[in-house]
């Protein structure tokens, strides 16, 4: 604790520095609180609710793999957090030793190699060895595996070692390729196949990867994809004719036992248009409000956020749009006469 008369005795940039600080370290300690919460929420559901409201094996399943998401997503914020807040590193715990990838799987190798072997003093550098990692990759129906090979090249003269930077992949240091996890993402989210599911299907295939780790797949993928998303829209706000429309989809939440309508918003180009971009907003509710954030118009500030021409159907929520400088046609699939 800092004393009054050490507070008092801070110069102004200091002081400064030490509100930031504090403000990273409360907001790191708030995520770990709502983890946590979370977590206890869940597990308290599964053990105590009454026996009619018990779930299903498929229910779950189902929520299972959601809930491993979600800390999958929540850890990778996490992360962000005690890296921002320059917190101490987490203390040493003995971590699952990862399985060899079967060694029957047909592989690929990729070499990669200094793009010259001649030292900077001119003389030629002489291999001494190579570092080899190996990348889960699959097709439907059929693993491989990617060996990545990368040769250690070094001048005996000055001893200097060189070798290929390691490639860049979504997962630090994990074993699936970018062709996987896409695999993986586009099956969940574009064709609906729960993570048990994949998971059977893949062991059909030869190797069963575990649901949890499936699930820490997609909650990664998630948290790295976000700056992708942000660009999308960046790029979605550029134009001055867009499409929106909205769609319910049933959220269960964890201690309610049953659904509730949340809502899934839809912003898109035209057909016309060079850019064919698509962006979707989930939200819990159909408040006008989530339209207005998406399109970063602020009824206090006048003029402010996206202007253009808003092609969507009646629905009231999006009146408020109209209201800051942007047109909103309501006759649905019809643009404004030019």
């Amino acid at each position: 604790m800092i004393s009054d008369a050490e507070l008092a005795s801070i110069d102004k940039p200091e002081l400064l520095a030490l509100v930031q600080s504090l403000r990273d370290e409360l907001a790191f300690k708030q995520k770990v609180i709502d983890k946590i919460t979370h977590e206890m929420a869940v597990l308290k559901r599964l053990k105590f609710a009454a026996t009619s409201e018990h779930f299903s094996p498929e229910q779950r399943s189902l929520l299972e793999e959601t809930i491993d998401t979600d800390l999958a997503a929540a850890q990778a914020e996490l992360d962000k957090a005690r890296a921002a807040a320059k917190a101490a590193a987490p203390a040493e715990k003995e971590t699952p030793k990862r399985k060899p990838l079967p060694p029957e799987l047909p592989r690929t190798e990729h070499r990669h190699e200094p793009e010259s072997t001649t030292c900077t003093c001119g003389c030629s550098m002489k291999r001494i060895g190579e570092d080899v990692s190996e990348k889960l990759d699959y097709a439907p129906g059929v693993f491989s595996v990617e060996r990545h090979v990368r040769g250690k090249w070094v001048c005996a003269d000055c001893e200097t070692l060189v070798q290929a930077p390691v490639p860049p992949h979504v997962i630090d240091k994990g074993i699936p390729t970018s062709g996987l996890l896409a695999h993986v993402m586009i099956a969940k989210f574009v064709d609906h196949l729960p993570l048990y599911r994949q998971e059977k299907i893949f062991g059909r295939a030869g190797l069963a990867i575990p649901q949890s780790t499936l699930a820490d797949w997609v909650g990664t993928c998630g948290a790295q994809l976000q700056a992708l998303v942000d660009a999308l829209r960046e790029e979605l706000l550029s134009h001055r004719i867009l499409h929106a429309d909205e769609t319910p989809v049933a959220m269960l939440k964890p201690g309610k036992g049953k659904t509730h309508r949340a809502y899934i918003w839809s912003y898109c180009t035209t057909n016309f248009d060079p850019v064919k971009a698509v962006v979707f907003d989930f939200t819990e509710s159909r408040g006008g409000e989530h339209a207005r954030d998406f399109l970063g118009i602020d009824t206090d500030v006048a003029g402010s956020g996206w202007h253009g021409t808003l092609v969507c159907d009646d629905y009231s929520g999006y009146k408020a749009v109209s209201s800051q400088r942007s047109h909103v046609d309501e006759r649905r699939g019809h643009l404004p006469a030019t």
